[in-house]
């Protein structure tokens, strides 16, 4: 069967849905099977060839020319002498014959089930097609938008006919708006019957990460790192940065001129506080640095369990341990090192040298 107008619809529906024509071609070409199938009661004897250049699709049927039926052969696949030469006035014992078919002359159940096989087949392609597109951005940040609240979840719309569920706890109150845009954190995908089943948080301590290297272009160069990352979600996030070159200060490249780069970040998470500061192969540097914005008079080192007293002004101790210890655990969480924090009254009391 000739068929252009077949061919153009094929590029069509490849472009529109971002999948490949081979695929759909294979898919097609089950349909007409089964299609044959259905005309030709049962018989399995018959393949499908697509001839793109000619604009032509094929499906033929294969038999081998014997002297009886065999009944115990496969339903189809076998013809005697008699009926191949109304097929072949060459044919003899032994041979295989080909017979073409044309997909016009089926009938409308059978071409009513190639179309179905063909849109359920589609149907799945797209699914795998999804799946491995989220796939490849787990541990990545998207933009979603919020289409429906209810008490306990947002159902966010992720693109690609996909849609995910958050619980409505972990976003934050100026989310919670139909048609808001927000950026999420991808931490896993499943695949399902339906499709991709997409895992997606704002409260991941990555998302943070992925919100800098959006705004920030010397981590998205790899000439600043991020070393340490710890968050409260929707409170206060510490994050620790090193420099890969000497003339870029790190906390300077990630604030930006008058904190632009960051209150762009701040913005995306809705106000969370941002504490930014520079990592050090020192550790008592690195100690002191953490539990900024407090100052350090002394940082006591113990390389073997990798711990440190970090002795402050008896003015700062409560800014340095922060509100419920929230700086402090940041500090232990974002540097690696455990960090016990003293004022200088108590180390004096407690007999502690520095």
């Amino acid at each position: 069967m000739i068929s252009k107008e077949f061919f153009r619809a094929l590029e069509q529906v490849a472009d529109e849905r971002g999948i490949s024509k081979e695929k759909i071609l294979d898919i097609f070409g089950k349909g007409l099977l089964n299609a044959y199938k259905k005309d030709f009661n049962g018989q399995q004897n018959a393949k499908v060839l697509f001839n793109e250049e000619k604009s032509e699709i094929l499906i033929v049927a294969t038999y081998l020319v014997v002297e009886e039926i065999d009944p115990e052969a496969e339903k189809g696949t076998q013809l005697t002498l008699e009926e191949a030469l109304e097929l072949k006035k060459t044919a003899k014992l032994g041979d295989l014959i080909e017979q073409r078919i044309t997909p016009k002359d089926f009938g409308r159940i059978a071409a009513s089930s190639a179309k179905q096989i063909l849109t359920q087949g589609l149907k799945q392609l797209e699914r795998e097609r999804n799946f491995e597109i989220f796939t490849k951005k787990t541990g990545e940040m998207i933009i979603a938008e919020v289409v429906q609240i209810n008490d306990d979840f947002v159902t966010l719309n992720c693109g690609y006919e996909t849609e995910t569920s958050i619980p409505a706890k972990d976003l934050l109150v100026t989310d919670l708006f139909v048609g808001n845009q927000v950026r999420v954190y991808i931490t896993k995908v499943e695949q399902t019957t339906k499709g991709p089943k997409v895992y997606v948080s704002r409260t991941d301590r990555n998302l943070v990460k992925r919100l800098m290297e959006h705004a920030i272009p010397e981590l998205q160069e790899g000439i600043v790192e991020i070393m340490g990352l710890a968050r409260d979600p929707g409170d206060r996030c510490k994050v620790c940065v090193s420099s890969n070159n000497p003339k870029v200060d790190p906390v300077g490249a990630c604030l930006g001129k008058n904190g632009n780069r960051i209150k762009e970040v701040i913005d995306q998470l809705n106000g969370e506080k941002i504490d930014i500061y520079k990592h050090s192969t020192e550790p008592s540097e690195l100690v002191s640095n953490a539990i900024q914005p407090a100052k350090t008079v002394a940082v006591i080192i113990n390389h073997k369990d990798k711990s440190a007293i970090a002795i402050v002004p008896d003015d700062q101790l409560s800014l340095a341990i922060g509100k419920k210890g929230q700086n402090a655990r940041l500090a232990v969480q974002s540097s690696g090192w455990k960090i016990d924090i003293k004022s200088e009254t108590d180390a004096s009391i407690q007999n502690i040298e520095f």
